[in-house]
C-alpha cells in the first residue's frame, strides 16, 4: 500500500438521506462535477440516485455524455458554459443545460442562470425564456458565512421567479441547504456536504454528515536523525536533539501539497506533524518513538478530517479531495457500502 483511497458509499447515502430530511420537500441535486470532488463521480452519482438525488450536476458537456451510458435515465444538467458545437452532443445525450448569456439554444432543456450578485456567469437581466427553459437558477455567493448578503441575492432570485411560475428553481448550494431555509426553493444543488465535508470548514458532525473518503499510506522507512542532521530538500528541518522520522511515499504528484509541511497525520493511532520539504513523491513525519516500517500514516480519517488540513494551508476542503491522485497507476482505490448504509 503505498497511497490507498477508500470511498464508503454508505456513508454518502447517508449524508444524501440526511439532506433531503432538512430540505423538507425540496428536491436534492448531486453535483459531481470535477470527478465527484475527487471521489469518482461514476460510484457517487449512483449511489447519490440511489438516496433519492432527483439530478446529476456536472460542470462539462464532457462530463456529463461521460455519465449518461452508465445512468440512461437520470437527468443530468451540465452548468457550464456550452460551446456551439457542442449542443449537438448534449441533444443526442439528452441532457439539460444551463445558458447564462446570449440566445437560449434550441432542441435542448435549459436553465437559465442569473447573475444575482455572484459576479461570475449568468445574466444580468432575463430574457424571455422560451418553450424548452424548464429551469432557473443562480449561485450564493456567501451562504456559508455571510447570510445579509445571501438574503440580498434571494430577493432579486425570488423576485424573477416570480414572474415564471412554470420554471424550476433552484438556488441554495450545500450551505444553503443546512442553513438558510428560504433558499431551497423547489432544489438545492449540494456537493461538499454529500461528501461529508463541511461547507463551514468545521467539523462535518456538527451537521450530521459522516466523510466519505479517507486516504492511507504507509511508513516506506524510519530513521534516526542526529541532532544537526535534516530530511528533504532545501534542509528545511534539522533536527535539535535525536529524533525519529518515517518517509511515506507519497507526495505532492498525489495530492500531499507542498505546503502541507507542519500538517498532522495519524501513525500508529498517534497524531503526528509532518517535517521537512514535500517531494513529488514522500514526505516525512516526525515520530514519537522508533515505529517498525510499514506502519499506516492515515492522512485522511480517522478523526483526521480534510478541513483541518484546509485550514493548515488557508483553503477550502473541496480543493484538498479534488486533488488526491487516484490514478490506479499511483493510488489503490477501494469502494466499500455499495449494499448498505
Amino acid at each position: 500500500m503505498r497511497s490507498a483511497i477508500r470511498i464508503d458509499l454508505g456513508a454518502l447515502r447517508r449524508n444524501a438521506r440526511r439532506l433531503i430530511e432538512e430540505l423538507q420537500g425540496a428536491e436534492l441535486w448531486a453535483v459531481v462535477k470535477a470527478d465527484a470532488y475527487g471521489h469518482g463521480a461514476r460510484d457517487i452519482a449512483g449511489a447519490a440516485l440511489e438516496a433519492g438525488a432527483s439530478v446529476l450536476c456536472v460542470f462539462t458537456v464532457r462530463e456529463a455524455v461521460a455519465l449518461r451510458g452508465p445512468f440512461r435515465d437520470a437527468r443530468i444538467l451540465a452548468m457550464g458554459p456550452v460551446e456551439e458545437q457542442e449542443l449537438p452532443a448534449a441533444r443526442d445525450a439528452g441532457l439539460e443545460i444551463a445558458v447564462g448569456q446570449g440566445t437560449i439554444p434550441e432542441g435542448v432543456p435549459v436553465h437559465l442562470k442569473l447573475d444575482t450578485g455572484m459576479g461570475r456567469l449568468g445574466y444580468r437581466a432575463l430574457p424571455e425564456p422560451t418553450e424548452n427553459v424548464v429551469g432557473l437558477m443562480t449561485q450564493l455567493a456567501t451562504a456559508d458565512y455571510d447570510s445579509v448578503f445571501a438574503e440580498r441575492q434571494l430577493e432579486v432570485f425570488r423576485d424573477a421567479a416570480e414572474r415564471y411560475p412554470r420554471l424550476s428553481r433552484h438556488a441554495a448550494n450545500s450551505a444553503a441547504a443546512l442553513r438558510i431555509p428560504e433558499a431551497r426553493f423547489d432544489a438545492a444543488r449540494c456537493g461538499v456536504a454529500l461528501y461529508g465535508l463541511s461547507p463551514f470548514g468545521a467539523d462535518p458532525a456538527e451537521d450530521g454528515l459522516e466523510p466519505v473518503l479517507s486516504w492511507r499510506s504507509r511508513l516506506a522507512q524510519v530513521k534516526r536523525l542526529h541532532p544537526g542532521e535534516s530530511t528533504g530538500y532545501g534542509r528545511h528541518f534539522v533536527a535539535e536533539r535525536h529524533t525519529w522520522i518515517g518517509l511515506v511515499p507519497v507526495g505532492y504528484a498525489d495530492g500531499f501539497r507542498r505546503d502541507f509541511t507542519g500538517t498532522e497525520v495519524l501513525v500508529a493511532g498517534e497524531r503526528c506533524r509532518s517535517v521537512g520539504a514535500v517531494s513529488m513523491d514522500s514526505f516525512a513525519v516526525e515520530l514519537p518513538r522508533e515505529l517498525p516500517a510499514g506502519e499506516t500514516v492515515t492522512i485522511i480519517g480517522d478523526g483526521i478530517l480534510a478541513e483541518e488540513h484546509a485550514r493548515h494551508v488557508g483553503t477550502i476542503n473541496y480543493e484538498i479531495t479534488s486533488r488526491i491522485e487516484s490514478n490506479p497507476e499511483r493510488a489503490e482505490r477501494e469502494v466499500v457500502g455499495a449494499r448498505d448504509g
